[in-house]
């Protein structure tokens, strides 16, 4: 392995950004989505779940549910999602997903600790005290807990939180929490159809803490209609001020309408040209960074002490469908509508729309629809993007001999592209260790692009964002 990286910082540089600012993907996953395929279905998810038990007995597991209700719909959202204010809805759902745990827990061996838990949404917290603890109960029954000493997360609406409900949370082991902020202009709120004051963010930052949580992220999001980077900054700096947050993700909104219905109540013409979303992005960088925090990167800032920031340090950060996280060694196995888990050397998605989620339980079969079995040259680029994405850096010859491969000569249709990054400020070469530059770590979506051998070999029918 390669030494740590050492220099964590970041750097605006609009040139570059103007060079590279194109659609790309943001890596979850490699290959991505649009990879997975139709011919991976329930019966290769337990043929891998079994070898893993076989082979890697003492495996750890991340746990992943999806939680698909929603009180409002806020109209930037791009997540799989029912709105609904009639809370009856989530007791058919919650009965499928109990039946689909206990099939689930029944494929792992169950010595193997959970040491990652995290509920998503949809807004999680949807769901009554009583659904929640009936939830724990369920997953109790099916896999190995641990009520201390694990990573577990949940997302949560500031709007409609309760000191119990964290109580209840923090007494099942639950310890970092997430706010959905995106932006405290009253303005912006209203034309979001997201009214939320921040006496409600702060007041839920209390519970959590006063409740054991350990870490507390915040989201916001930039590129939102009104939004101009001087009051963008005013919500950062209240955010920053009054929440103290450990973790902060700052996001693109990507504007897709053609694919999201409720984006379709934004007006295009209320949302910031592109030169304003840059001088937003700019400013961020310039206040985070004099406020001490690190670019963990793809979006994520955190304290120099955080968990994120020392695991990149250390060269051991690691990436999958929930974002970064500090455990690599774990199977991630996710539940409910649309989740998507990773098992082995496999990706497997669940059915998106709710009432076929419930034939498929219903039927007693998994849910999957879809999937994926990854090659060996899969695995080769996914070790190369994921060390890029994490650790910003990549030693080409320590790389190749735990892959076994010739770095230079399996990777010579890229190396054109890696001496063109390295000529424009993207990356720096020393000998065989290649950093990306402060300026580069912005755009290293563009960087993993070079060896996204389907992005670069296939047809590719999905739009994604940009990246930057």
């Amino acid at each position: 392995m390669s030494s740590p990286a050492t220099d964590q910082s970041v750097l605006f540089d609009r040139e570059l950004i103007d060079r590279y600012a194109i659609s790309g993907p943001r890596y979850t996953s490699y290959p991505t989505a649009p990879q997975f395929h139709e011919g991976f279905g329930p019966e290769d998810y337990r043929a891998e779940a079994a070898r893993t038990n076989r082979e890697t007995p003492d495996k750890p597991l991340s746990l992943y549910l999806h939680v698909p209700f929603c009180d409002t719909v806020c109209y930037y959202c791009a997540c799989n999602k029912i709105v609904t204010t009639d809370r009856g809805r989530s007791e058919p759902y919650l009965d499928r997903l109990f039946q689909e745990i206990r099939m689930l827990g029944s494929l792992f061996d169950g010595a193997r600790p959970v040491k990652q838990l995290h509920f998503g949404g949809g807004t999680p917290t949807y769901l009554s005290d009583v659904q929640l603890t009936r939830l724990m109960d369920v997953l109790a029954e099916n896999f190995q807990l641990m009520y201390t000493g694990g990573e577990y997360g949940i997302e949560i609406d500031p709007r409609e939180i309760t000191p119990d409900t964290l109580r209840i949370l923090g007494q099942r082991g639950f310890n970092r929490i997430s706010l959905g902020v995106q932006d405290l202009d009253p303005k912006v709120q209203e034309a979001v159809n997201r009214i939320q004051p921040n006496a409600l963010n702060i007041r839920a930052a209390e519970y959590a803490r006063s409740s054991g949580f350990e870490s507390l992220n915040v989201d916001l999001i930039y590129g939102l209609p009104f939004q101009t980077a001087e009051g963008f900054l005013k919500t950062l700096e209240s955010v920053l001020s009054t929440l103290d947050p450990d973790r902060l993700a700052i996001f693109n909104y990507a504007h897709l309408p053609q694919y999201f219905t409720p984006q379709r109540r934004i007006n295009d013409d209320d949302l910031p040209s592109p030169d304003e979303k840059l001088r937003i992005l700019e400013g961020t960088i310039t206040l985070l960074t004099e406020a001490g925090y690190l670019y963990v990167g793809m979006d994520h800032f955190a304290k120099p002490q955080d968990e994120l920031a020392v695991a990149q340090r250390q060269g051991v950060l690691h990436r999958n469908f929930q974002g970064y996280t500090t455990h690599a060694e774990c199977d991630l196995v996710a539940m409910g509508s649309t989740a998507i888990s990773e098992v082995g050397d496999t990706y497997a998605q669940n059915v998106r729309e709710i009432e076929e989620y419930y034939a498929r339980i219903d039927a007693g079969e998994l849910p999957i629809f879809r999937g994926l079995q990854l090659t060996r040259d899969d695995l080769i680029r996914r070790e190369i993007i994921m060390r890029l994405i994490c650790d910003f850096q990549l030693d080409r010859k320590v790389m190749g001999e735990r892959l076994g491969v010739d770095f230079s000569d399996y990777f010579s249709a890229e190396t054109p592209v890696i001496r063109r990054q390295i000529e424009e400020g993207l990356l720096m070469e020393e000998g065989d260790l290649l950093r990306v530059t402060p300026g580069g770590r912005l755009l290293i979506r563009n960087i993993c692009m070079t060896f996204d051998w389907h992005l670069n070999n296939k047809q590719q029918t999905k739009t994604f964002s940009k990246t930057i």
